[in-house]
């Protein structure tokens, strides 16, 4: 089965619509859409929301639908808070599958909050505590056999400021829930901002057989300055090991691209699903 490339609907959330994102994502020759799990800046319903993306994909023709953030409130809540979390969580897994073949979920943690540690602001993992810690092993232990029973598997993606922001934490969290339809989406665009992180090929043993899904993007990283995100072929990552290096511990899953940068983001969905088809192609992907 060849590689299926996902265009993030971040490439198409400058003024389009749903229904505009997916025929557009079509006519470039994406074979599927990663959405948002829910639309936070409009007050629709999750069940009118998940419909219309359903008619959209249909009508376009696209294959494949993934969702992922934003997180719904876990770590940070009171018991009862956390429960309705988990719930409307499963809503969305639930209200999802009886309209799509989900095959992957892209997971995100809430950030566990700041802390200041020898006048230094910690956030993400470093600021997380045992109680973070014990309410995601807690929570996705339950959403990892909800999954299980609707056919797709949880991948956390490494994402600054959640508890799951580097490989090392994530892979920790991932055994800690020990369930096997939870693993790992390495976004390794998002490690440049930190300066512990580790190799890319580090990172992708960490990953190992817990990865799940991969997202791609780019960056030029420049001392004492947040990463400058460029297109897919521009950065510092290297991109064709990243996915030789994934091939390499037997990856076959979907390959998402990501366009976290302004300007024109039509043309740059254009320019990064070529430059990825010609890696494909070279990698026999």
């Amino acid at each position: 089965m060849a590689t299926e490339v996902i265009m993030h609907i971040n490439y198409c959330e400058q003024g389009q619509t749903i229904e505009e994102a997916c025929q557009k994502a079509a006519d470039w020759g994406y074979d599927g859409i990663e959405f948002r799990q829910i639309l936070t800046r409009d007050q629709v319903e999750p069940e009118a929301y998940y419909d219309r993306v359903a008619a959209a994909v249909q009508k376009s023709g696209i294959k494949t639908v993934i969702f992922g953030g934003p997180p719904t409130k876990i770590l940070n809540v009171s018991a009862e808070e956390r429960e309705q979390g988990i719930q409307l969580q499963e809503k969305y897994y639930r209200l999802a599958a009886e309209r799509f073949d989900i095959k992957v979920w892209n997971a995100r943690t809430e950030n566990p909050g700041r802390i200041t540690v020898n006048g230094e602001v910690l956030t993400g993992s470093a600021a997380a505590n045992e109680e973070h810690w014990e309410a995601a092993v807690q929570a996705y232990r339950h959403l990892g056999q909800v999954a299980e029973e609707l056919g797709f598997k949880i991948a956390f993606e490494t994402h600054g400021s959640n508890l799951t922001d580097l490989p090392t934490v994530t892979r920790e969290l991932v055994d800690r829930i020990g369930h096997p339809a939870v693993g790992i989406n390495l976004d390794y665009g998002n490690m440049l901002a930190f300066d512990n992180a580790p190799s890319l090929e580090e990172a992708i043993r960490l990953s190992g057989d817990r990865l799940y899904y991969v997202h791609l993007k780019n960056a030029i990283k420049i001392a004492g300055q947040r990463p400058v995100q460029v297109g897919l072929a521009d950065g510092q990552i290297n991109n064709r090991e990243f996915l030789r290096l994934a091939k390499q511990i037997g990856y076959t899953g979907p390959i998402c691209v990501e366009a976290p940068r302004s300007g024109d983001r039509e043309w740059f969905a254009q320019e990064d699903l070529a430059y990825v088809r010609a890696l494909i192609a070279d990698l026999v992907l």
